[in-house]
């Protein structure tokens, strides 16, 4: 039979002998049967009913890829397929779980996506970032892993390290996106490797500000640390335009292109239905005023609280907030003794009740780097009063998908316009719903996966515009 890909010892197109074919289709997806190779692992095999063609990388023992000649002339990226170790002799077994993935047809790139203490980002805007990466990625043939460390952990790694194993483990690609030491640990092991390296600045120092007791009088100290830290990339990526301007400003001394977060629309599916439960657990009634994430300083926290003392309406902030030491004094101030209007929820079991409650999504925030939780309520159709902060005013267009204010009583008569004209609330929510769907995830893994093939390829990614 011909041979279908390029491969270690044999071209693209010869015929070569099979060396072993299975004698039944496999019963159910995910199911494995045995095959031998021969002895060189260079040529393709059959598993008769599954249809799945082997083609060995070098040795025997190494890894094996399955192909479905009647789905498509493109071979699948490494994921979908299963490696039993150092096999004895020339044994392998192969899977037939995983249909082609859209991209399949070139070579599959292997990458870290590395979020530093993920669990405690998990509900933060790097967090829901970080998700949308790796949900993006997962349409592509893009190969995720998201442990820099052999065996997932930095203890399993020392052990196999003194086995005679690696600590880290084999990647193509280096995606980090956070700052602290493991991420420096493993942008060292990348750049002694000769590993690509992709730095995701979701954090400045101008957002850290405002944001915790204490940060202003280190985010001099955080900025001297971002310049030397971002600079250790091949490239940084970053959510605006903006936030570029930043970065260069410090300087960074890498190349830097913004991408969007994006929104993950399946996430927010079905916010309605929460609306009625929602709005009844924290006392809203009428045009419901609402923001969404932790509360900071820096997102507007006093301007919303003061914007909901000069009106009548219900304010509702959903999201977690400090309460000891760490808490700034706005935060303590305005939690600890809120207008009698304004309700902080803390921790909300599901994001999709606060989508469905609130009418208008107000967010006076002082610094952002694109605010995925404007894209949020855009997404679910709410009207929506920002700030003329420059991320916003990249990304948003005033009076057609949302209302942007410079100053607290800009705000108070934003929302007095939408109280007074539904319809303005519906056109502003249409076109919101619009302006969302070009930040789908669809477009975040084309983009991603672009970047890392062409960093593997040991080349510059070209820049691609997002609006």
């Amino acid at each position: 039979m011909a041979v279908l890909q390029a491969d270690t010892g044999v071209d693209a197109g010869a015929k070569v002998a099979i060396a072993g074919v299975t004698g039944e289709a496999f019963e159910s997806p995910g199911k494995s049967q045995a095959m031998a190779l021969g002895d060189a692992a260079g040529a393709a095999d059959v598993l008769t009913g599954a249809l799945v063609v082997a083609v060995g990388r070098g040795l025997a023992s190494e890894l094996v890829e399955a192909f479905d000649p009647l789905a498509s002339d493109r071979c699948l990226p490494s994921r979908h397929c299963q490696q039993i170790g150092r096999a004895d002799g020339n044994t392998f077994r192969i899977r037939s779980d995983s249909p082609l993935p859209p991209s399949a047809g070139q070579n599959a790139v292997r990458a870290l996506n590395y979020l530093e203490v993920a669990g405690w980002l998990d509900r933060s805007g790097i967090g829901t970032s970080v998700k949308h990466q790796r949900a993006a990625l997962s349409e592509t043939n893009i190969e995720v892993v998201t442990s820099p460390w052999e065996g997932d952990d930095p203890i399993n790694a020392v052990g196999a390290k003194l086995t005679g194993g690696q600590y880290f483990a084999d990647v193509d690609l280096v995606h980090c996106n956070m700052i602290g030491p493991g991420t420096i640990a493993t942008v060292k092991h990348a750049r002694h490797s000769d590993t690509p390296v992709v730095l995701h600045s979701h954090v400045t120092r101008e957002d850290f500000r405002n944001s915790f007791r204490g940060a202003n009088v280190v985010a001099p100290a955080l900025g001297k640390y971002l310049k030397w830290f971002y600079s250790q990339a091949d490239l940084v990526l970053c959510p605006s335009e903006y936030t570029k301007g930043v970065l260069q400003s410090y300087p960074i001394d890498a190349p830097i292109q913004p991408i969007t977060n994006g929104i993950d629309l399946d996430r927010l599916e079905g916010y309605e239905n929460f609306r009625a439960e929602y709005r009844e657990r924290y006392d809203i009634d009428g045009m419901g005023v609402f923001a969404v994430g932790n509360v900071f300083e820096r997102k507007g926290l006093s301007t919303f609280c003061r914007v909901a003392r000069k009106t009548e309406y219900d304010f509702t902030w959903f999201g977690t907030y400090e309460t000891g030491p760490s808490a700034s004094s706005a935060v303590r101030k305005w939690t600890n003794d809120p207008p009698e209007n304004v309700t902080f929820s803390g921790w909300v079991d599901d994001i999709r009740g606060a989508y469905g409650a609130g009418d208008v999504f107000m967010f006076p925030a002082k610094v952002e780097n694109q605010g995925i939780v404007v894209l949020e309520a855009m997404a679910c159709g709410k009207a929506c009063v920002i700030s003329d902060i420059p991320a916003f005013e990249e990304y948003y267009e005033d009076g057609h998908d949302c209302l942007i204010c410079s100053t607290e009583q800009e705000f108070v008569d934003a929302l007095e316009r939408l109280a007074a004209n539904p319809d303005l609330r519906e056109r502003l929510g249409e076109n919101a719903r619009e302006t969302a769907r070009e930040h789908g995830l669809d477009r975040v893994g084309e983009r991603l996966s672009e970047i890392y093939r062409q960093l593997s390829d040991r080349g510059v990614p070209e820049h691609a515009e997002w609006r």
